[in-house]
Order: structure tokens, then sequence, then C-alpha cells
């Protein structure tokens, strides 16, 4: 047990990497073993998960549970894990989507077993960034996150029906437009670009830091001159906002949201765009925080057109994953809304916006995958009183809405409430005006949304035999509905982590936020 306990966050990491190489091992025909090896490895993940958050010392804070295991000692490159507040809670997060994502696709036929092997390794490249504490490493594993997802998309994708409209609709049927593997190779060409992009800062922090490590303590600590922060903090802003839809970065995302599989979408939404996120935060802000303090303003600025842009184009789509696809470009527009303001209240309120935006696409991609498997159709238009026939979905997918518009009670107000407050604080108080404006429209797309598919009228003759859901695929919508409520009744349970670790790391940004205020 003594062994289980030192090395927790190596289980953690590892445990959806060993059960994908098992399941590679498995012959094809034994799919119900393919299954529950992945499940099997999903849970040890999200098990440990809960270990580390019931044993994590808030009083102490900072970092805990520290590992290390040199891999190549002459550069100072070594595989060191350690978890914060911060971590405590984005392990939460992943362990519940996997664990959710994997009874999701327990109906999967298709090629299920390379199926599930990348997306076991996508998970555990997930974990692995919330817990490194080496940057190069940290890399590393974050584009072993990125990296199955042109596979996942490209082959167990669907395609969507979009419009041709605008100048360009000419290109819609030569690009193909809606397809998989448009969508899979656009993502994948986009974030290569943000990858190499974020490569260059790291080698740039590690020269001028002395060359001696990758350690992030060690590069955190270093004195980089203003110069080379004024140019690598937006380089690392590009580099890991493009992961995070940020505008005019996010165009790859409604497409791979769209095409992506259930389970996929569910990871997608609910944690790789939260890497992106977490990537500026801890990388760029954290490490290069005159270059932060200088740049915030524009950081904040083109986030408030994250969040009314991602609404408004949500409130004009017509294929439902489109639609759920740019509410989560709006929503992470609040996150980084909320780093942008350097408060306390919006460093929470960003953090736990990740948290509680993972759980509600979390939801409503699992939605989506049901309606679309029995209707097969996502084009709302088509759709009609689909209550009457599936009232669990029906009530699970009001519930999302109503945490996506920030209803009191659920988790999603919470998040809100505080990334509005930082803004309120901050230097640029007319930041929280766009951004209530873009939950405002969020209300109108998500209300009109749910009426058109489950609460108008009785739904098309060609439909009326669809089924509610069934087995294990309540599993899914339980678990995140339930989060939701829970979350949203007592945000202790989450907050208390993420605070611990904002209040250790935020003063030093707004120390130099004010020194940059002063200097000639």
């Amino acid at each position: 047990m003594h062994f289980f306990d030192r090395h927790l966050l190596a289980i953690i990491v590892a445990a959806p990497a060993i059960a994908a190489f098992i399941v590679l091992l498995l012959p094809e025909a034994r799919l119900a073993w393919t299954r529950m090896v992945s499940l099997v490895g999903s849970l040890v993940s999200l098990i440990g998960a809960i270990v580390v958050a019931w044993t994590y010392d808030i009083g102490a804070a900072g970092l805990q549970r520290a590992e290390s295991f040199p891999l190549v000692p002459s550069l100072g490159i070594e595989l060191s894990l350690a978890v914060d507040g911060w971590g405590v809670s984005l392990l939460l997060l992943t362990g519940i989507i996997i664990t959710t994502g994997v009874m999701a696709s327990w109906t999967l036929e298709n090629r299920a077993k390379e199926f599930f092997v990348l997306l076991l390794l996508l998970v555990a490249g997930v974990l692995g960034v919330f817990v490194s504490q080496d940057l190069f490493v940290f890399f590393l594993f974050y584009e072993i996150a990125v990296l199955p997802m042109y596979l996942l998309i490209g082959i167990w994708g669907s395609r969507g029906k979009v419009e041709a409209s605008g100048p360009f609709a000419f290109a819609w049927k030569r690009f193909d437009i809606g397809g998989r593997e448009y969508a899979a190779m656009k993502l994948t060409l986009m974030l290569l670009v943000g990858s190499a992009a974020i490569l260059i800062v790291i080698f740039a922090m590690y020269f001028e830091a002395g060359g001696k490590s990758f350690d992030l303590s060690y590069l955190g600590r270093a004195q980089y001159s203003r110069s080379m922060q004024l140019w690598a903090f937006p380089l690392c802003w590009l580099g890991f906002g493009s992961l995070a839809g940020v505008f005019p970065f996010h165009t790859w995302s409604p497409d791979g949201h769209a095409a992506a599989p259930t389970a996929v979408s569910m990871l997608h939404a609910g944690v790789l765009m939260k890497l992106g996120a977490f990537g500026v935060i801890r990388v760029g802000m954290m490490m290069l925080p005159e270059g932060a303090a200088i740049w915030a303003p524009w950081v904040g600025g083109i986030a408030v057109i994250n969040v009314l842009y991602g609404a408004i184009c949500a409130s004009h789509q017509k294929d439902l994953k489109y639609i759920i696809a740019y509410s989560s470009v709006s929503h992470m527009g609040i996150v980084m809304l909320g780093a942008a303001t350097l408060t306390i209240d919006g460093w929470n309120g960003a953090i736990y916006q990740m948290f509680a935006h993972g759980m509600m696409t979390g939801l409503f991609f699992a939605l989506v995958g049901l309606v679309y498997e029995r209707a097969h159709t996502r084009w709302i238009p088509d759709m009609g009183g689909f209550a009457k026939v599936m009232p669990g979905v029906a009530a699970f997918f009001t519930l999302a809405g109503l945490s996506s518009l920030g209803l009191p009670g659920l988790a999603g107000f919470v998040a809100e409430f505080l990334v509005f407050l930082g803004a309120w604080q901050s230097a640029h108080p007319w930041w929280a005006i766009p951004g209530i404006l873009g939950a405002w429209f969020t209300a109108v797309y998500v209300l009109r949304a749910a009426r058109a598919i489950f609460w108008g009228e009785g739904p098309p003759k060609d439909l009326h035999e669809l089924k509610e859901a069934h087995r294990t695929e309540w599993v899914a919508l339980w678990a995140l509905g339930l989060c939701l409520i829970v979350f949203g009744c007592f945000p202790r349970l989450i907050l208390d982590f993420i605070h611990v670790s904002t209040v250790q790391y935020l003063p030093l940004i707004v120390k130099t936020a004010a020194a940059v205020a002063v200097a000639p």
C-alpha cells in the first residue's frame, strides 16, 4: 500500500495507457473484454483522483505528492509529477469525463479495439499535463493528448450538415466542409502550428534561464528580460490559446466538435480545451508575469469577443452539435476573461469554469449522441416533441442548458458569477458588460433549442418510434447531471482546492502588473 500511495500520481497517469496496451493485445472478437479493460483503466484514474482530493492538505496548499523519475539528466529533463489545488480539480474532471465517455461508447462496435486504445492514450496525455512539473514532459503529454484526435475524428466521426453561405460558399463542396476528414485535418494542422509556437517559447525560457533544467519551479524563479517576455507571452497565448478556442484561432473547434464521435466530443470539449486555457495560465501567466501583465488588456479584450461571438454564432446554428460547439467557444471565452482580470475572484472563476463547463458539455454531447443514434439526424428543423418519447433525455438536456445559461444552484452559475465579479474588480470593469450579454444570448439559444427539439410539437411521423435511454446510457447522464447540481449547490467542494492555489500564485503577477503600470 505504501508503494501505491507514494506513486499515486504516476498510477493515475499510467492506468489508461496500461489499459490501452492490454486492449491492444486482446483479440478483435473479445469486445466485452475490450470494454471492461477500458472501463477499469478509466475507473483507476477516477478513484485515484478522488483519493488525491480526499488526502490533499488544503491548509498546507502548494504542490503535494511529488515524485520524480530521471529521463535525460544531461539536459535536465525528468518525469516530475506533483499536484496543486488546480490539479486536484482538473484530475477529478478528467476522471469523471473519461469514465462516463467509456460508458457512453459502450455500444460501439465499429473497430472498437482501436477506438478505445486511442481514447485511453488521449486521456493519459491529459492527466499527465495536469500533474507534470517538468516543462518538456508537460509538452510531451500535451502532444499525446492532441494527436490521437486526428484518427478518432477521421475514422469514427460523422458528417454534419453545413449550409453553404457567404462569399466563399463555392469552396464548401471543394473542401468537404462538414465532413469528418476535413474536420480532422483542420484540427490537426491548426493545433500543430500552435504546438510549434509553444515549443519556441519553451526553448527560449530554457536557454534564458541558463539551460540547466526544464523544472517548472526552476524556470519560474528565473529572471527573464522584458523584451523576451513581450514576444514570448503572445506566442504562448497563441500556441495554447488555439486549443482553448481563442478567437480568431477557434475555427477548428466547431468542426472538430461536430464531426467527433460521442466520447471524443465529451473529451474534446470537456477536458482538451481546458489544456489550452491551463497552459496559458500555468505557463504563460505564471512563468512570464511581466509579459502577462502587459498583454492582459488584449487577452481580456479578445476574451469578451469570444464570449459574444461564440454565443451569437451558436444562436444562428441549425445543427445541434454546432450549437454546443460554438457554445463552448463562448464559455471558454469566460475562462480567458477570468484569467485576464488578474483578480482572485476572476482566477477562481476561470478554473471553476473549466470544471463546470467540462461537466456541462460532457452531458450535452452524451445527450446529442443518444439523439443522433436514434433519430439519425442533428438537424433541428427535422426534430420536435422528443420529450414525449424520450422524457429522461429531455430532462437532462434541459438541466445542462440551465447550467449553461447560468441558473443559480447549478455549477455554471458559480463560475460565471466569480468571473464577472473579477472582471468588475479589474482594471477594465467594462469587460463584465459584454460577458453578461453573452450569458443572455446563451439563454436565448439554449432555451430555443430545447423547445424546438423536446418541448415543441410532436415528433415527425418517421420518428415516433424513438426510444428512451437505457442501461449503460443512463450512467453518463446521471453522473454528470448530479455533478452539475452537487457542485452548483456546494461549490466549496471544488472551490476550496482552487482558491488555495490562486492565492499562492496570483500575488507575483499582481505585483508585476503594478510595477509595469508605474514603469516609464
